[in-house]
């Protein structure tokens, strides 16, 4: 009996936390999520590689502001175009971008997870973003579109990337 007590407050305090709106998911479907994290989606590790591959079909490729395509590239482009590319529909902007999925301990991030930066001087809003493309203890590589360089993989541990870093999130 306390059990079920205990779960039904749970339940209550939970439905009453944060407010809810929907989000756009898997496919196209919408979805309620709290307005501090989305609903995760289940993605097979098959998907997260032909994420990741497609992202990297794109290297070399200039930076465009705005672009989604091989003519040019932006970061938050990039994201979505790989992403897309497997029926998961995530929003266009960095800023959205970082307030969707699940936040994560960079000790924690996975292939396939996004990175978030800040890199104007002296300021910590997020203006950038990435794809994990390979994590190991001490060691995260990532897919994303430079200004300078256009689209490159980095390893977080460069000492400029590591200073900019703000959080990372899980969106599937």
């Amino acid at each position: 009996m306390k059990n079920i007590i205990l779960l039904l407050i749970l339940c209550i305090s939970l439905a009453s936390c944060n407010s809810s709106k929907g989000v756009v998911t898997k496919k196209g479907k919408t979805s309620k999520a709290s307005t501090k994290t989305s609903t995760v989606t289940t993605t097979s590790s098959k998907e997260i590689k032909n994420i990741i591959d497609y992202a990297k079909t794109f290297e070399g490729t200039r930076y465009k502001y705005g672009g989604t395509t091989k003519k040019g590239m932006d970061c938050s482009g990039l994201v979505v175009t790989a992403f897309k590319k497997e029926d998961i529909l995530l929003p266009r902007t960095t800023g959205d971008l970082s307030k969707r999925g699940d936040w994560i301990d960079v000790k924690e991030v996975q292939e396939g997870d996004l990175l978030f930066f800040a890199t104007k001087k002296n300021s910590r809003k997020i203006n950038h973003v990435g794809i994990v493309t390979d994590s190991r203890p001490g060691h995260v590589e990532f897919i994303h579109s430079t200004t300078s360089r256009g689209v490159i993989t980095s390893n977080l541990s460069e000492k400029y990337w590591y200073l900019a870093y703000v959080q990372a999130r899980r969106v599937m």
